[in-house]
């Protein structure tokens, strides 16, 4: 399955995507400064830890998401799930077809009531096993919604801090911006930095299944 398509299936309402990144401006800013004076950083020197001095910072949360290393691992399992269900969509498939032919070719030598009765069984045969590839897949996307609210929650910390590095009081949605500068846009820092702390996100897995 396309990479398109699970982010199709994937998106939802999150808090980072729908929502505000907010501090108050006056805190952020004297957060932001004291970070820099403790690490000996004057302000002539702010820009080279390069995070844009800006009030208002941007960010796209389905490239940060999809770019990150986090995320495309999960793009990759999810690919591989999906590929795998449809080889068995497919095989299923052809076994139905194959008993609803025999059945077709037994009609003539059978009484109509016998008919019906086999008939009706495969009819819900069919209507079992489309409900549960149905119940597959749902899983599947499920999977996919898990692990990015998963991903925006173990990022958030470093989102915070990308936002009292640069003194701003907000992170908003890009796409909900009508008009900012683009070095207001940290989704590229923001990645650097996720991928420096979280990689791939296995470890997170690893550190759930342990007891």
């Amino acid at each position: 399955m396309s990479q398109g398509r699970y982010r199709r299936v994937a998106a939802m309402a999150l808090a980072i995507s729908a929502c505000v990144l907010v501090l108050d401006p006056g805190q952020a800013q004297a957060q932001g400064t004291a970070a820099n004076r403790s690490l000996g950083i004057t302000m002539g020197q702010e820009l080279d830890i390069g995070v844009p001095l800006s009030g208002i910072l941007t960010i796209q949360p389905d490239r940060l998401f999809s770019e990150s290393a986090f995320g495309q691992r999960i793009n990759r399992e999810l690919e591989a799930e999906g590929a795998v269900l449809t080889a068995e969509n497919r095989r299923v498939e052809a076994e139905l077809r194959a008993e609803e032919l025999e059945l077709t070719e037994r009609r003539p030598s059978m009484e109509p009531e016998a008919f019906r009765a086999l008939a009706d069984a495969f009819d819900q045969k069919v209507q079992e096993t489309r409900r549960t590839q149905v119940q597959k897949l749902q899983k599947i996307n499920q999977m996919g919604e898990t692990a990015r609210r998963e991903f925006f929650v173990a990022s958030l910390p470093i989102l915070q801090a990308i936002m009292r590095d640069s003194g701003a009081g907000a992170i908003l949605d890009h796409s909900s911006v009508f008009l900012s500068s683009e070095a207001a846009d940290v989704t590229e820092l923001a990645i650097t930095r996720i991928d420096a702390v979280l990689g791939d996100g296995s470890d997170m897995d690893r550190e759930t299944t342990d007891p």
